[in-house]
C-alpha cells in the first residue's frame, strides 16, 4: 500500500518547487524539492561555491524557529560541476529533510504556506542573490 504523498507547488523565479513525505500516516520526515537547469554566470570553483551554499541553506534552516519541525535537518545541493559550462545548461536538484516534532496534515493551508515561505526564502536569499547561475524551467 502507497503511504507517500508529494505536493508539487508551481514554480519561484524559475525553480521548480514542491514537498512531500514517505509516510503520511507514521509522518516523521518531510521533503522539499527545488530543481531547475542551471548555466553558470562566471566560471569559477564551483565545488566549493556548491559546499558555501549547502552549509549557508542549513545554518538558515537550523535559525529558523517554528513549531512543526526540528532543528536538525538534511541539506542535499546536487549539481555535477565536473560538465559545467559556460553556454550549458546543467541539472540542479536540492532536496531538505526536515524532521518533524509532532504529527499533522501535510495537506494544511498553514504547513503549505510555511513550506512556500521557507522555499523562496532559500530561493532568494541563498540561490538566487550570489548571481552565480542563471536558472532556467527546461533545458532548452
Amino acid at each position: 500500500m502507497k503511504t507517500g504523498k508529494f505536493i508539487p507547488m508551481g514554480f519561484h523565479q524559475n525553480i521548480k518547487i514542491g514537498y512531500g513525505t514517505i509516510d503520511y500516516k507514521n509522518l516523521k520526515t518531510i521533503y522539499i524539492t527545488l530543481n531547475s537547469w542551471v548555466s553558470p554566470e562566471l566560471m569559477d570553483d564551483y565545488n566549493q561555491i556548491i559546499s558555501k551554499t549547502r552549509r549557508s541553506i542549513k545554518n538558515f534552516i537550523y535559525n529558523t524557529d517554528d513549531c512543526w519541525f526540528k532543528k536538525e535537518s538534511i541539506v542535499d545541493l546536487d549539481i555535477r560541476t565536473k560538465g559545467i559550462k559556460k553556454e550549458k545548461k546543467s541539472f540542479m536538484n536540492l532536496e531538505i529533510t526536515l524532521f518533524v516534532k509532532k504529527q499533522f496534515d501535510i495537506k494544511e493551508k498553514d504547513v503549505k504556506g510555511y513550506i512556500k515561505n521557507l522555499s523562496e526564502s532559500i530561493i532568494n536569499n541563498h540561490l538566487i542573490d550570489k548571481n552565480l547561475f542563471n536558472f532556467h524551467k527546461n533545458k532548452n
